[in-house]
């Protein structure tokens, strides 16, 4: 089972480096509905592989200059409240509950950075694309920061997902600005999360997380090469396209298929 992640770690890790985001939404649906996980179980190990590919990505741009340091910041100083609050509120919900909930969010980020991807298109034809860090709105940071934290503890994801269009739509980051410091922010969220996840006793399989997180870190690596010879358009478009599929795939699997393993 452990050497089935493997290629799943890889994709999950590419997806890191790359878009910034999109680790968990694909790491939870595969732990669960392909290697046969619980739905706790699966969100606890996707922590785990998340935080691996993201400490990686994030270095990586990090030393190409494409993080916002205040904005990161300011962002993780304000999930800690929402990561404890979104732990306990995700124990006292049903797999199948979380699986929707989950995909309805996903879907709303997505066609936001989709507009978003299109719009800065459009506008790059009369001026070129920011290569610098905006100023820093705290106000909005603060709120956006709580919301994610809160999204991180109850679904077990890093939050790259939501993370990525809020930096690149609402706190008006470039998308290659947006996609270093979102695996900035991941990292830190990541850590936070896994440790709430931890405390309140869940449990990891160690092989299967293993083969996962190692192959996510070649992935990650991978994907920040990849990133440096794509167009921003694409690769805002690439992401929310890869978060609407994930999106769909779960809407009907919680809703047509029935209850997620090890929910029952």
């Amino acid at each position: 089972m452990s050497a089935a992640a493997i290629p799943f770690g890889l994709g999950i890790g590419l997806s890191l480096g790359m878009l910034g985001g999109g680790g968990s939404v694909l790491a939870v649906p595969v732990l669960v509905y392909v290697l046969g996980q619980s739905v706790h179980q699966a969100t606890t190990a996707s922590l785990v592989v998340v935080t691996a590919g993201a400490v990686v990505g994030g270095l990586n741009h990090a030393r190409d200059g494409r993080v916002c340091w205040r904005h990161a910041a300011a962002f993780i100083a304000a999930t800690l409240p929402g990561v404890i609050a979104g732990t306990a509120l995700g124990q006292a919900v049903s797999g199948r509950a979380l699986i929707a909930a989950f995909a309805v969010i996903m879907l709303d980020a997505a066609a936001a950075m989709w507009r978003k991807a299109t719009r800065d298109a459009t506008s790059q034809r009369i001026e070129p694309p920011r290569t610098s860090c905006p100023a820093l709105r705290l106000a909005r940071v603060l709120m956006a920061g709580s919301l994610v934290g809160a999204m991180t503890g109850f679904f077990g994801v890093g939050g790259g997902f939501l993370i990525v269009p809020i930096l690149a739509v609402a706190l008006a980051l470039s998308m290659r600005m947006a996609v270093g410091t979102s695996l900035v922010i991941i990292t830190a969220t990541s850590l936070m999360a896994l440790t709430a996840h931890l405390a309140a006793g869940r449990t990891l399989d160690v092989a299967v997380t293993g083969a996962m997180t190692v192959s996510a870190i070649a992935g990650a690596l991978a994907g920040v090469r990849f990133a440096e010879r794509v167009r921003q358009r694409q690769l805002g478009q690439g992401f929310a396209a890869l978060v609407i599929v994930v999106a769909a795939y779960l809407l009907i699997s919680a809703t047509l298929l029935g209850d997620p393993p090890g929910t029952t």
